[in-house]
């Protein structure tokens, strides 16, 4: 089962570490572009909106196209971008090819994801999607630090790596998975869950957990600079420390979720993240407590979006796909306003002090998810609430007939 999800999983990977890696590089990014790091961050931010948008409209789009084809399309047009991004000489240039990228890695994650799901046994479902979604995280663990490494003496061999990933993948799925056509959700269906206020909330919570965490880290390198002496190679062995955290967090949210309420699992998280970020700047005088303090970054970072995604799957089951699809574009929102806001507070402080801004936006995000717990607090979570508001876009939610909306 595994060798036929590989090249899945390697395309999740890619795109994980296409998403996040430009942070690492921004310091020689701006050198070299001859931009601020404030102006060089928001390629990172850019990146995030247009993936976001990206996923809904384009893989309602190309419903039409089976699985197979719409992921060889969408990974061309990924390797295209992340080429012209390593050939671009110019800000404006680099930021037209984040956009090209972005629009392909839009599609790939959900289209990965239900591709195996129609490849996979039904009572072996669970551990596909985990295996194939499992690349976005280990991206965060191996493929940032390793990004960073291999672009410390040229920034742009780390897009051609990331291209070469995208391409090896390509390959994979073009001779490893067979065509999948699956029935197509309407665009109305795709957007139908936001009609539910109380989904608006989880996912505005979503959006805000992410903004204050990317709000400093997308600015980590330069936040780190003094500690780590402008080093390469520490500020990689930072990042991949901050991974870890990342993996162990998501791993400690699932086991969490599974014994406790989502809720109090996802309240604990971001109370805890909001002490991290603020402590920050005190705490980080040394690498050591550089490190540990990375850690624990990670750890938080990692926990929100494991309950976030509980809950939501408890409240609509048979609405899976969209919701978490849904959740994702606000990930990568949050991605997005964490890297303008953070460019903007670079105005009145400096980078080692972003954790202070940053933990004002998580202690909203902390307020928010109080309040929705409240909501859900007598809520039967095998309830199902008409989320489309019609029977036309009910059927399209239904996908227990071993079929998934993409």
């Amino acid at each position: 089962m595994y060798k036929r999800l590989l090249p899945l999983a390697l395309a999740t990977f890619a795109v994980g570490t296409d998403g996040f890696v430009i942070a690492g590089l921004l310091p020689a990014i701006a050198d070299d572009l001859d931009v601020s790091v404030p102006t060089a961050g928001q390629l990172v931010t850019v990146f995030a909106l247009t993936l976001a948008v990206a996923a809904p409209v384009l893989g309602w789009a190309t419903s039409a196209l089976d699985r197979r084809t719409a992921l060889l399309l969408a990974l061309g047009v990924f390797v295209i971008g992340n080429a012209a991004t390593a050939m671009a000489g110019s800000y404006g240039a680099v930021m037209g090819a984040r956009v090209v990228t972005a629009a392909g890695a839009g599609i790939i994650t959900s289209t990965a994801a239900s591709a195996a799901v129609a490849v996979t046994p039904p009572e072996r479902r669970g551990r596909a999607l985990a295996f194939v979604l499992g690349g976005l995280t280990l991206s965060s663990a191996i493929g940032l630090p390793l990004g960073t490494l291999i672009g410390r003496g040229d920034w742009h061999l780390t897009l051609w790596a990331v291209a070469a990933l995208g391409a090896v993948a390509a390959l994979g799925i073009a001779f490893g998975i067979p065509r999948i056509t699956l029935p197509a959700a309407t665009f109305r269906a795709r957007l139908a869950p936001l009609e539910d206020r109380w989904v608006l909330g989880v996912l505005t919570v979503t959006m805000l957990a992410l903004t204050g965490t990317y709000l400093l880290y997308t600015y980590i390198a330069a936040a780190l600079d003094d500690v780590t002496g402008g080093s390469e190679a520490t500020l990689t062995a930072v990042l991949f420390v901050y991974g870890l955290g990342v993996l162990g967090g998501n791993l400690l949210a699932g086991r969490l979720s599974d014994r406790h309420r989502p809720e109090r699992v996802l309240l604990g998280s971001l109370a805890a993240a909001i002490i991290v970020l603020a402590v920050g700047r005190a705490a980080v005088e040394t690498l050591p407590t550089a490190f540990v303090w990375t850690a624990a970054l990670g750890l938080c970072a990692g926990v929100p979006v494991v309950p976030q995604q509980h809950r939501l799957v408890a409240h609509a089951p048979s609405a899976t796909p969209v919701l978490l699809g849904l959740n994702a574009s606000a990930i990568y929102v949050g991605v997005a306003l964490g890297g303008a806001l953070g460019g903007l507070a670079q105005q009145a402080v400096s980078p080692m002090w972003l954790g202070v801004p940053a933990a004002v936006v998580t202690a909203v995000a902390l307020l928010l998810a109080m309040a929705s717990a409240r909501r859900s607090g007598g809520q039967d979570p095998a309830a199902e609430p008409d989320l489309a508001g019609a029977q036309g876009a009910r059927a399209n939610y239904s996908h227990g007939s071993g079929t998934s909306p993409r």
